[in-house]
């Protein structure tokens, strides 16, 4: 199914939602709740706590889905719930900054193969960022986010997203050479 043809799908099942259709509901919980545990995994202090937030987080939107005026908003407004929900958990215990930004160093990579290795020691990798900057990669490169919607999610203007994701990725590289050289 093209982008196109699964965003007509998703505004379909928010409607079919606000109509009381419960079947639809389920279907967006099947699609959405993989990614939403995924994302919140990545971005509480306590990954374990994923599950506990994101039953919060359906709860949220099921009371809250016949109020959404946008249909076409809906994975935005999903995940700024899923964030809002996990600022809570920030709260309770707020997250360690395991890497420092400030020592960041840039280097090409000189290997232009993608491997299922690559893959496995990108998200490992990620597990050595500070929550933040695991959010805005995850949001980008693993839900395929435009700024805007990023801008949507995290509350931020867009220029600040740049400016996250620029630092994010630069740390991310840095974990994987460190890791590289452990």
């Amino acid at each position: 199914m093209n982008d196109e043809a699964q965003r007509l799908r998703e505004q379909l099942l928010v409607l079919r939602c606000q109509a009381g259709d419960e079947g639809a509901f389920e279907e967006l919980v099947v699609h959405y709740h993989p990614r939403l545990r995924y994302y919140l995994r990545r971005i509480l202090p306590r990954p374990d706590h994923a599950d506990d937030v994101l039953q919060e987080v359906w709860l949220a939107v099921f009371q809250s889905l016949p109020r959404l005026a946008d249909p076409t908003a809906l994975a935005a407004w999903l995940y700024r719930i899923a964030r809002n929900k996990a600022s809570v958990q920030w709260r309770v215990r707020p997250p360690e900054r395991l890497l420092d930004v400030s020592d960041l160093v840039e280097e090409p990579s000189e290997d232009n193969e993608f491997r299922q290795e690559d893959a496995q020691e990108i998200h490992a990798s990620l597990d050595q960022l500070s929550p933040e900057q695991r959010e805005i990669l995850v949001l980008r490169f693993l839900e395929d986010m435009t700024y805007q919607q990023i801008a949507k999610v995290t509350g931020c203007p867009i220029g600040t997203v740049r400016s996250r994701l620029y630092y994010a990725k630069s740390a991310l590289r840095q974990a994987i050479e460190h890791r590289r050289l452990t």
